[in-house]
């Protein structure tokens, strides 16, 4: 195993930066700089040294391996951070014998194959360096501190047990087997089954929280869209016009509503219209505006239909409200944003709080697979429990669903998808 080394802060000009080196020559590479520390996990300042020039001073840290991040010996070299001084200590390890630059994502991606990390956790933690608000956050700390993987080996022991009992039944085929296994096995096929489906029905509301909730403003030309979302902005993020068609594309507007990503989206007038590309602009908005978490539909005034049906949570209003006294909303005096922005919020945080451990496809799908596997079981266990043999399979592939889902299996095709988003220090 190669030892590699990378800045592990972000690059620009800082107080500190962060070099790290992972490897079986680490502790040698800063021997080689400076005086090794002898205290494992303790910051000690050092006078870093690259043939008789000095480089900077540090504080140095070593963590022996397999107490560390990525399950090797590592060590931490805190710089200053300028650029000069960054670019000194990387030439100066790179000139070393049995180092080199690490590959986006490779310390990562050794703790994982030393068994620090499991994938789910590898996902949580690049869904933590990628969080912009407090949801997002706390989701991916809960993945990243092995709640997935906690869960999965309390299931995948579960069936571990109903597939011994089954088996026993199969290796004493020909003698009196006291005990009837079918209802322990049963008993705990429904705990893992009820689990799953729990965690399934969780997965959509933590992608969007992952990925963000959408509303689409929706509404006929003039109806005032375009100067809602730029006040809900607080910039002039679309352009207003009385001129009917103004807005022919999808503007986007990302906020953090009580901690929860949310973007508003301003979709084109709703009407007839014989403008090609205008038309192709109404169109885009129905799409997008049917496929949002929420839609804010807007009127001109009380009783007017709707330009699209509203679906559950939906929120119809009535625009102009500085000059029309039955109005909802104001983009001009700002009546009525404050409570369909608590409005907004509400919703998203009772959705929100359906979310589980669970957040991406690739964990739905594992799940997914693991819950069938088991329903078929059940089914043969109620009709033919002498089946055992082909029961005891059943357990054996949805235990190795759940091991797909936390990396033990089947999982190389997407380790370089997943590596891809890292940085270089991590």
């Amino acid at each position: 195993m190669d030892t590699i080394f990378a800045l592990a802060s972000a690059r620009g000009k800082s107080g500190v930066a962060v070099v790290r080196i992972s490897g079986p020559d680490a502790f040698r590479a800063v021997s080689e700089l400076t005086d090794l520390p002898k205290s494992p996990r303790t910051a000690t300042l050092r006078t870093l040294r690259s043939a008789d020039v000095v480089l900077d001073e540090a504080l140095v840290l070593i963590f022996p391996g397999p107490q560390s991040f990525t399950g090797e010996d590592v060590a931490e070299l805190h710089v200053h951070g300028s650029t000069a001084t960054v670019n000194a200590v990387l030439k100066a390890l790179s000139d070393l014998t049995g180092l080199r630059q690490a590959e986006a994502g490779e310390f990562t991606r050794r703790a994982l194959e030393n068994e620090r990390l499991d994938l789910a956790q590898v996902e949580g933690l690049s869904d933590l360096i990628e969080a912009e608000t407090e949801a997002q956050r706390l989701q991916a700390l809960r993945v990243l501190s092995g709640a997935l993987g906690q869960r999965a080996e309390r299931w995948r022991s579960k069936l571990i047990r109903a597939a011994a009992l089954l088996e026993a039944t199969i290796d004493f085929a020909d003698e009196e087997v006291p005990v009837d296994v079918s209802p322990e096995v049963n008993a705990l096929l429904d705990v893992v089954i009820a689990e799953l489906e729990k965690e399934i029905a969780g997965v959509a509301v933590s992608e969007r929280i992952r990925e963000g909730f959408e509303v689409a403003i929706v509404g006929p030309p003039n109806v005032g869209k375009s100067s809602l979302l730029n006040a809900l902005a607080g910039r002039e993020a679309a352009i207003t016009s009385d001129i009917a068609g103004t807005t022919r594309d999808v503007i986007e507007v990302h906020m953090d509503l009580q901690g929860l990503p949310v973007t508003f989206l301003d979709t084109a007038g709703l009407r007839v219209t014989d403008d090609h590309v205008e038309a192709l602009g109404i169109e885009r908005a129905r799409e997008r505006a049917k496929s949002a978490d929420l839609r804010i539909i807007l009127l001109s005034v009380v009783g007017e239909d709707p330009s699209v049906d509203p679906q559950p949570d939906d929120i119809v209003l009535v625009t102009k409200a500085d000059l029309n006294a039955t109005g909802d909303v104001s983009s001009v005096s700002g009546k009525g944003l404050d409570s369909l922005i608590y409005k907004v919020s509400g919703i998203f945080a009772s959705r929100a709080a359906g979310s589980g451990v669970a957040i991406r496809e690739r964990h739905r799908i594992a799940m997914v697979s693991a819950s069938a596997a088991l329903a078929h079981a059940k089914t043969q266990l109620s009709q033919s429990p002498e089946l055992a043999e082909i029961i005891a399979e059943d357990l054996r592939a949805a235990v190795r669903a759940l091991d797909a889902l936390v990396g033990r299996v089947d999982v190389e095709h997407i380790l370089d998808e997943i590596f891809s988003s890292f940085c270089i220090g991590k």
